[in-house]
């Protein structure tokens, strides 16, 4: 055997375990390559997943708010009664706030019972002048020549708060009968103890027939008319109040008593 017949056998008559040449994988692996398309690029899997990881805890992060929201508005609920007091507490005078007509013959009629010594109706419209109340309730004539007060300034339920609180001053009142609308009732009382902490407040609600009537849950009208009563309610819990409270007439005198007193 010559020298020539010693050394190794070519790169092409080299064959690994699978009993192929090295130019046959190298063909093989460049083919596979060609399939699978170009290599993506340094980083772009990285930023997918990190795409993917922001959306997934943007949805968690908006479901987890609307089962707040949702549960919020069911303690809202719980808040709210279905039937107006048979006895309340006397009080030194009694406050209704402007909305409906039955609050304010409850309102009078709680006068007339003598729950309190006096009645301020805050919100009333500063067109309304005190014959046109008194058509409106001429069950309660004496009174309204005697007892009632008649707060124009309030333009919300913060500035029948502020309405509220210089007049109850005025009079040294230190306990005020609230009269509202149930569904109303939770944020008025949020408004008057902020303006009034030294004041207790015992809440006359009233009832109105949408809230009396059985399954109301089930009538989207008054869903919707609670869900944006809640809204509100939470915010005068945070104190965001973007529209005016008072008059800017009166806005001047803030100071003053809010007394108008009904003359015959």
């Amino acid at each position: 055997m010559n020298a020539t017949d010693l050394s190794p056998p070519g790169r092409s008559e080299h064959r690994n375990e699978e009993g192929r040449t090295a130019e046959e994988h190298d063909a093989l692996t460049a083919a596979a390559q060609a399939e699978a398309g170009p290599a993506p690029a340094p980083g772009r899997g990285w930023r997918r997943q990190l795409l993917r990881r922001s959306l997934i805890a943007v949805v968690l992060l908006v479901g987890l708010g609307g089962l707040t929201v949702f549960a919020g508005f069911l303690a809202f609920l719980t808040q709210i009664p279905v039937r107006e007091p048979i006895q309340i507490k006397p009080a030194d005078a009694i406050v209704v706030l402007t909305g409906g007509a039955s609050r304010i013959a409850d309102a009078v009629n709680l006068l007339a019972e003598g729950r309190g010594r006096r009645l301020l109706i805050t919100g009333v419209n500063p067109i309304t002048s005190p014959l046109e109340l008194k058509r409106t309730l001429p069950s309660g004539e004496e009174l309204l020549t005697c007892c009632i007060d008649l707060g124009h300034k309030a333009l919300n339920t913060r500035g029948n708060a502020i309405e509220a609180a210089e007049w109850a001053r005025s009079q040294r009142f230190r306990s005020l009968v609230v009269v509202t609308s149930a569904w109303h009732m939770p944020r008025a009382l949020v408004e008057l103890n902020r303006s009034l902490p030294d004041v207790e407040l015992v809440a006359y609600p009233v009832v109105t027939s949408r809230m009396e009537a059985e399954q109301w849950w089930r009538n989207p009208a008054t869903l919707k008319l609670l869900f944006k009563e809640y809204l509100k309610y939470m915010m005068a819990k945070a104190k965001i109040r973007p529209a005016q409270a008072v008059a800017e007439a009166d806005a001047a005198r803030s100071h003053a008593p809010a007394e108008a007193r009904v003359s015959p």
